[in-house]
């Protein structure tokens, strides 16, 4: 059984098209401008702000208006059942999901951006598990370097040490940093998240479960710590033409800086370097997405489903 078919009555989802849902927007109003989507997007990304208008002001909306409303209304019931007015509301933490070169880095920029603006003013953070990668020494070691972006490829304990600082309101919760130039997190270097009403964490495996213990312990996974969970989909083949525009377009830019850990791909010919991007898509990438990625679709709440365009064509919203 395909439980996101549509046409499946048994599905946990509903579902409606961009333009669908685009009208559950109502009277949210824009409150980005183009010049900010620009610095928003990734490279290689067209979003717009017809693509914001259409998709994420109804998101923000649904979040905003609902499913963090509803998160303090419940808080406010428990404080009073404990009668315990001392207690902190922990912040309202969402889950982005999905494989490299699809847009969750887009998305989850944009939603930070039009959450922070809604009229309650909300604190919002944003953290992508590239920090939390084990340092490439150590995967070296431990032969893993082909593994980067693989579950094993984690300090899984550094995940769950941090979400549950965040999800117990501790002050002043350390996430390490990531160099996208050097491939590789920085040693001694840390961005510090200090009690958001909401926290964006992004990462292409935080929706997988891993494994249950066979003696029933508690055995803590990172969407435990999820209050929303968001993944970003496409067509497996429009990922990998995705994948490859982006490393040939980083070719002509990013990777000419002499200190960048690909900088000898851009020494190659054309078709060198493009033969290495199918390489890494067809050995890493590829086998991660299904694998370890894909797999972990259905515990999303909310599926965004891109066209060959890059923008979303439909939405799936796990239903109540």
């Amino acid at each position: 059984m395909d439980q996101l078919a549509p046409t499946e009555k048994y599905s946990p989802f509903r579902f409606f098209s961009a333009e669908q849902w685009s009208q559950f927007r109502a009277d949210t109003p824009l409150t980005l401008t183009e010049d900010e989507i620009d610095r928003l997007r990734s490279l290689n990304d067209p979003v717009d702000l017809e693509e914001v208008k259409r998709i994420y002001l109804s998101l923000s909306r649904l979040l905003s208006a609902a499913h963090v409303e509803a998160s303090r209304l419940l808080f406010r019931q428990r404080q009073a059942f404990f009668n315990a007015q001392d207690v902190v509301k922990t912040p309202f933490i969402i889950g982005i999901a999905g494989s490299v070169a699809v847009g969750k880095s887009t998305t989850a920029r944009v939603l930070k951006e039009l959450l922070a603006r809604w009229p309650s003013s909300p604190k919002v953070d944003l953290i992508t598990t590239d920090g939390f990668l084990l340092p490439n020494e150590i995967l070296r070691r431990n032969n893993l370097m082909e593994r980067k972006g693989f579950p094993e490829s984690y300090d899984v304990g550094a995940l769950l040490r941090f979400l549950s600082g965040i999800k117990s309101a501790q002050r002043d919760v350390r996430a390490p940093v990531y160099s996208h130039l050097t491939y590789d997190v920085i040693p001694g270097e840390f961005v510090t998240i200090d009690r958001p009403d909401i926290l964006i964490f992004e990462g292409i495996n935080v929706l997988q479960p891993g494994k249950l213990p066979k003696d029933g312990k508690i055995v803590p996974f990172l969407s435990d710590f999820f209050d929303f969970a968001i993944y970003i989909d496409a067509d497996e083949k429009l990922i990998h033409q995705w994948y490859t525009q982006r490393f040939m377009r980083l070719r002509e830019t990013a990777f000419r800086n002499p200190d960048s850990f690909f900088h000898r791909y851009s020494q190659l010919s054309e078709d060198a370097a493009r033969a290495i991007a199918e390489g890494l898509w067809s050995n890493i990438n590829l086998k991660n997405l299904r694998e370890n990625i894909l797999p972990t679709r259905a515990r999303a709440d909310l599926i965004l489903r891109k066209g060959a365009n890059h923008l979303v064509e439909e939405v799936a919203l796990r239903k109540l």
